[in-house]
């Protein structure tokens, strides 16, 4: 880290600990949301994530230990990121203890800092199109295959930090994971409840659950 980027770095709020990753994957996916992913000068809310784990076919790690997926087996809090199809980048959070394999997919963010650099690297338009699925939010955060194996908790390039204080009673509806063949039945896929840049097609209840937050604001308004 540069004294340029450290110095940078003490403006924003602490990154959640190595701790914080500690722990079963399906607890750490949910309590992803709201909280903010950030690299360099651009920065967003985390309002979708996937849980994997090597016990489920889906799972990189399924397979074992190998050269391209070694990182997945690294100590919590870690970051693996590989290239998904060739084209695309993806970002995942390593969690539970070192050599289990498991780890969290960053499916979707809310932009908050750096909109407009977003733009620039993205190309689009609408601000719901920057971060709207895994491999726009690498793209719009300048997220690489370099970064794999760096630290989310405060001694990488990329930080992951708690929920600010807009985010912290963040409401989620569970799913089925997409884009996957295998262990396709798992509700393992987690999306904040009021947040349009989640990801499509949106899971059951999803639609629902923002409806029903949208009228309770409106109500809270009107008081």
């Amino acid at each position: 880290m540069t004294a340029e980027s450290g110095a940078r770095r003490a403006c924003f709020p602490a990154a959640l600990p190595a701790a914080f990753y500690d722990r079963p994957v399906l607890e750490v996916a949910p309590q992803l949301l709201g909280c903010v992913l950030r690299h360099g000068s651009t920065s967003g809310v985390i309002v979708e994530t996937e849980a994997y784990h090597h016990s489920e076919p889906a799972a990189h790690s399924f397979i074992g230990v190998r050269p391209h997926n070694e990182r997945l087996f690294g100590g919590p809090g870690m970051a693996y990121v590989y290239r998904s199809y060739g084209i695309h980048a993806l970002v995942n959070a390593v969690c539970e203890a070192e050599g289990v394999g498991a780890a969290v997919l960053i499916r979707a963010l809310a932009p908050l800092d750096g909109e407009g650099e977003m733009v620039a690297r993205r190309r689009v338009a609408r601000e719901l199109d920057l971060c709207n699925g895994p491999g726009k939010l690498t793209q719009a955060l300048d997220i690489g295959l370099d970064l794999n194996g760096t630290s989310f908790a405060g001694d990488g390039p990329m930080t992951i930090e708690p929920r600010p204080p807009e985010w912290q009673d963040v409401r989620w509806v569970a799913g089925i994971r997409i884009g996957i063949t295998k262990a396709a039945d798992l509700p393992w896929r987690f999306c904040a409840v009021g947040a349009p840049t989640v990801s499509k097609p949106w899971p059951p209840g999803l639609r629902e659950a923002n409806l029903e937050a949208a009228a309770a604001m409106a109500a809270a308004a009107r008081v």
